[in-house]
């Protein structure tokens, strides 16, 4: 049984392998030839592939930046990262957050099935670490055996449903069309910058638009501009940090500016790789999904990782990445000035959701939107650990914690909930959540999400 539930939980935590069960499924309901059965499955698979190895790139190159802040500003505190939380965590929570991912799953299928929350979670990763996440919550708040999985599984489907609803509205600017969704646990960010992107609508152009000199027309392709403006801030940490940490600690004696040089291009090389993989994803999951949406859930749209909106406004991206991330660096001193817990600046959560806050602020309000959007985000992420890190139980005193803003919002809700009004309160809540929901998706949701072809 042990093995089954591993094999079961690594193949539904691996996005690819997830991805490509659905299109394959899809493909065979639509009674394609086993050529385009075999095409469109391992273009799929292929897809998230590329994507997942532009992102390890891309995280790979912003470790060693990360160390040379740390060095350059003589600051330690905890780093949010999602990856460092859940590998502490599944020592004591892993069979259990396999658990809830599974019903989850089907508990996400089920509400796409019978309610108007049409949106079918796929990013596995992010899947799993909300499950271990909830585990870990609803154990602190004092919940075990049978009714801890129950709960969890329910809460994990309503969560998966819910936020990518709360999405959708921006993703259809974005796109251009309400065939795709956003399923990655940032979305606070992202409608948050949406929100106040609205507040500068027509007033500004987007992001996408910049009119650059003749002299540096070049910086239009965002390969380049991406990569000259992060060899810039390498060079910038690297001479803070010093030539001797930085040859001595990261770069096995390359020198400190070459390889600052190459960490750069590398970061642009990995955001490169990602756009790739999220056009080939895009060209072969949306048709194959139809095959899903016609026959078992009528109308449900495949929520995907946030780099799937990359490709839409590469400009946006980078804004959003380098303003987060001052925005965190700015909030992480006001912290150190009030003497208490300090959150550093983690770079990879501030490059993926600051750049994904980027786009949606661009999205409703152009360049102001972007600036603005992924400033709210940078302090967001900063300052809101903070008030998650008591729920965390004995994990509270690890060095890290979660980075993304859904899990830290149902972190804080869930925590008071369980904490002052028990178990009673939490099942009350997620009901009342699920409700409200639907309601307001009926009453304010955007009409296409019952319209394919809105």
């Amino acid at each position: 049984m042990g093995n089954i539930l591993s094999i079961l939980v690594d193949i539904l935590s691996e996005p690819a392998i997830l991805v490509g069960i659905i299109a394959l499924v899809g493909l065979v309901v639509q009674k394609k030839p086993s050529s385009e059965v075999t095409k469109g499955t391992t273009k799929t698979i292929l897809g998230f592939v590329v994507l997942s190895a532009g992102a390890g790139v891309v995280s790979g190159s912003l470790e060693p930046f990360g160390n040379m802040f740390q060095e350059a500003f003589g600051v330690q505190g905890v780093v949010p990262n999602n990856e460092a939380i859940i590998s502490i965590a599944l020592e004591e929570y892993g069979s259990t957050a396999a658990l809830i991912m599974i019903f989850g799953m089907i508990v996400n299928i089920l509400i796409s099935r019978f309610t108007n929350l049409k949106y079918i979670f796929l990013t596995g990763h992010h899947t799993f670490y909300m499950a271990a996440f909830l585990a870990i919550i609803l154990t602190v708040g004092n919940w075990s055996g049978g009714s801890l999985i129950i709960v969890g599984s329910i809460a994990l489907g309503i969560i998966m449903a819910i936020f990518p609803a709360l999405a959708q509205p921006t993703m259809k600017k974005i796109t251009g069309n309400n065939q795709v969704s956003l399923g990655h646990f940032g979305t606070v960010s992202y409608v948050a910058a949406s929100a106040v992107g609205s507040l500068f609508k027509g007033k500004s152009k987007s992001t996408e638009e910049i009119n650059f000199p003749k002299g540096i027309s070049f910086l239009r392709d965002s390969s380049v501009s991406i990569s000259l403006t992060m060899v810039v801030i390498y060079m910038i940490a690297a001479l803070f940090a010093g030539q001797s940490f930085v040859e001595a600690e990261l770069s096995d004696g390359t020198n400190y500016l070459v390889f600052s040089l190459i960490q750069g291009v590398t970061f642009s090389a990995g955001v490169f790789i990602i756009l790739s993989g999220v056009r080939l994803i895009l060209a072969e999951i949306v048709p194959a999904f139809k095959g899903i949406s016609e026959k078992l859930v009528p109308n449900s749209k495949p929520a995907l990782d946030c780099p799937i909106v990359f490709p839409y406004a590469p400009n946006a991206v980078l804004i959003g990445f380098f303003v987060s991330f001052v925005s965190g660096v700015i909030g992480m001193f006001i912290l150190f000035l009030g003497g208490g817990v300090v959150i550093l600046p983690g770079v990879v959560p501030h490059f993926f959701l600051g750049a994904t806050s980027g786009v949606f602020g661009n999205a409703t309000g152009g360049m102001k939107g972007a600036v603005v959007g992924s400033a709210l985000n940078g302090l967001i992420i900063t300052f809101l650990p903070l008030l998650f890190l008591p729920y965390l139980g004995d994990l509270g005193a690890a060095s890290t914690t979660f980075s993304d803003t859904d899990f830290l919002l149902v972190g804080i809700v869930l925590g008071n909930i369980a904490k002052y009004l028990g178990e009673i309160g939490v099942v009350v809540t997620i009901i009342a959540v699920l409700i409200g929901s639907i309601l307001l998706q009926k009453k304010f949701g955007n009409r296409g999400v019952e319209n394919e072809n809105s």
